[in-house]
């Protein structure tokens, strides 16, 4: 089992920035693959970034590609999501998750373990 705690999602204007970062414990020796999803009010969960374990492979949404960075401190099992250049679109609970599975992980089902969620709220 892995346990994920997301933390630093908060309040913005548009155009700031926010680093979040997910802590991982438990079973952490697995290489496991994280990523970033995020769930708007009334909209379905959808992916963000998605980061392999040795940090060397990369993926993002559109929607962001260009605004956010995924990174990965494996010796502090932490990941991160920095997000420059918000906007009112990216309000959403972002969650991370993690899969010890060989996977692309640009899907929900790619992953096994998900954090609890933090808020991210950008005004305009």
């Amino acid at each position: 089992q892995v346990q994920l705690v997301e933390s630093g999602g908060g309040l913005v204007q548009a155009g700031d920035s926010l680093r979040l970062s997910c802590a991982a414990s438990g079973r952490t020796s697995s290489r496991n693959r994280m990523g970033w999803f995020r769930q708007a009010p009334g909209k379905e969960r959808e992916f963000v970034a998605t980061i392999s374990w040795s940090g060397a492979s990369t993926n993002y949404a559109d929607s962001v590609k260009g605004r956010f960075t995924i990174s990965r401190d494996n010796a502090k099992n932490t990941a991160y999501l920095q997000m420059n250049s918000l906007k009112p679109e990216d309000t959403a609970v972002y969650y991370c998750a993690a899969s010890p599975k060989v996977v692309r992980g640009r899907v929900e089902n790619d992953y096994d373990y998900w954090g609890q969620g933090t808020q991210v709220t950008v005004s305009s």
